[in-house]
């Protein structure tokens, strides 16, 4: 994967230009960026994370 690959070169020529550059960097910002405040992980990694400490599965007896 390019880095950076929600950026565009050119003016959009169409409203779903728009939106798939839109749904692509909403993708990136959450998923794949590593986050340096959140110890380099990415957002959705680190809030699944969170979750499951808060959540932890019994163990079995």
């Amino acid at each position: 994967m390019r880095p950076h690959h929600h950026l565009h070169n050119g003016p959009y020529k169409t409203i779903a230009d728009v939106e798939f550059a839109t749904a692509g960097w909403v993708d990136w910002y959450n998923h794949r960026r590593l986050h340096g405040s959140l110890g380099m992980v990415s957002p959705d990694e680190f809030e699944a994370a969170y979750y499951a400490a808060l959540n932890p599965e019994p163990l079995p007896a």
